[in-house]
């Protein structure tokens, strides 16, 4: 095989394979999206579901929603009222874990936190382990 014709074949080589790694992004991305359109609409997913295996009628129906919908309510008050106290106890506790550890071992401990609060979706200010 000459020079050219093996240039030729490596490019044929180079283009299917970028082909192929762009349809497995291409895939990969349509599943993420799957997931992430399937999570915003999951509450409401639930209440039908719960509603389904219940049986619910449609006087009940408003009844459970009504009463999910109050119970949502207090425990956002209660949040809302604690906030401020968890707050509190958890920058005693980094002050006392930044006494303990050395600067390498706090900001490693800094970052191990942030990765495990955005696998959980909290927010960067919240202030604690």
């Amino acid at each position: 095989m000459d020079y050219i014709t093996k240039s030729r074949w490596q490019v044929r080589f180079a283009a299917a394979i970028i082909f192929l790694l762009g349809f497995a992004a291409g895939i990969l991305a349509l599943n993420v999206y799957r997931g992430w359109a399937r999570n915003l609409a999951a509450p409401r997913d639930r209440f039908e579901q719960l509603s389904e295996r219940l049986q619910l009628n449609a006087d009940q129906k408003t009844k459970v929603q009504q009463i999910f919908s109050d119970t949502r309510e207090q425990l956002r008050a209660l949040r809302k009222e604690s906030e401020p106290k968890v707050n509190d106890i958890r920058k005693q506790a980094d002050d006392r874990l930044q006494q303990v550890l050395n600067q390498e071992q706090w900001q490693q401990f800094q970052k191990m936190r942030d990765e495990m609060r955005s696998r959980r979706g909290r927010p960067r200010g919240d202030d604690g382990p």
